[in-house]
């Protein structure tokens, strides 16, 4: 092969897309989870945090900036749920493609309708997050519509394997569907629960059970000794199904309750991760429906 063929061969291979994978930054590891069904190998994703890390009180930290300042695409959960980390992140990763309102800037938020949005809130209320409640990764109508937001987005940024990323998409479609119909058939309709955190409001309104207390007299504000008593009297008279908590927020005050009024008590997986058999989303819904069954 002479000079100028060698030559040219190697500009094509450079230029070639599919030889570069796109970074993808996701906050979550539900988020991660979801962009790795719908980019699989064409994309390399890090998660800020850990999934056993409570979101609420992340910090941003000099190894999550490097990561956002290589980063192709930043996915992240949106309704303020990052607001104590993520805007440092950005500023100060330097990178203008993950700015607001460019196209490497994904707000996971912005394809569903929150649940819980106050007309008027102050600090006193508690850690109320005023755009709505964001824990919208336990709705499957709302991961379906960020599965498409997210594809959408990969194949805009990477528009050489647009085709890839919507045959994916399809297949998540399909597998979504499948596991729907398990889902529905468990029986959880009318069924109530005590929790610590408002976490499962989108799962309890797609799946016709409710949750009738908070053990957290308001969000993000540890139970005292006198709400304490009235969650130990409410249980007694409503008689819940079980008492909610995750690994991360709410085990030993839900294990505590149980002691003392002979509820069961659930511990349930909050992230992809948290627990070994959660590895993905799928799996994720799976442990948190059977817990709840």
């Amino acid at each position: 092969m002479n000079k100028y063929l060698l030559a040219v061969l190697m500009i094509l291979l450079a230029a070639t897309p599919s030889l570069a994978k796109v970074k993808v930054v996701t906050t979550l590891p539900w988020i991660g989870s979801i962009a790795k069904e719908i980019g699989r190998d064409n994309i390399e994703i890090t998660t800020l945090i850990k999934p056993m890390q409570d979101p609420h009180f992340a910090e941003a930290r000099p190894s999550m900036i490097l990561a956002a300042r290589k980063a192709d695409i930043l996915m992240y959960n949106g309704l303020e749920l990052e607001i104590g980390y993520l805007p440092r992140i950005i500023e100060s990763s330097n990178n203008p493609g993950i700015q607001p309102g460019r196209t490497g800037n994904l707000d996971c938020s912005q394809f569903i309708t929150p649940m819980e949005k106050p007309s008027s809130f102050d600090r006193s209320m508690g850690d109320v997050h005023p755009l709505g409640n964001p824990h919208y990764h336990f709705s499957p109508k709302n991961i379906l519509r960020v599965a498409e937001g997210m594809a959408n987005a990969l194949s805009g940024i990477d528009s050489g394997n647009a085709d890839f990323y919507r045959s994916n998409l399809q297949l998540f479609k399909d597998r979504l569907a499948e596991k729907q119909r398990q889902w529905s058939s468990m029986p959880l309709k009318g069924k109530k629960y005590i929790s610590y955190h408002k976490l499962f409001e989108y799962l309890a309104q797609e799946n016709g059970f409710q949750i009738l207390g908070y053990i957290e007299p308001k969000p993000g504000i540890p139970p005292s000794a006198g709400h304490i008593e009235e969650m130990i009297a409410l249980i007694k008279k409503a008689k819940p199904n079980a008492i909610i908590a995750t690994y991360v927020a709410g085990k030993k005050e839900a294990a505590s309750l149980s002691l003392k009024t002979g509820a069961r008590s659930v511990v349930l997986p909050h992230d992809v991760g948290a627990t070994e058999t959660a590895k993905d989303w799928f799996s994720l819904m799976d442990e948190v429906l059977k817990g709840l069954e």
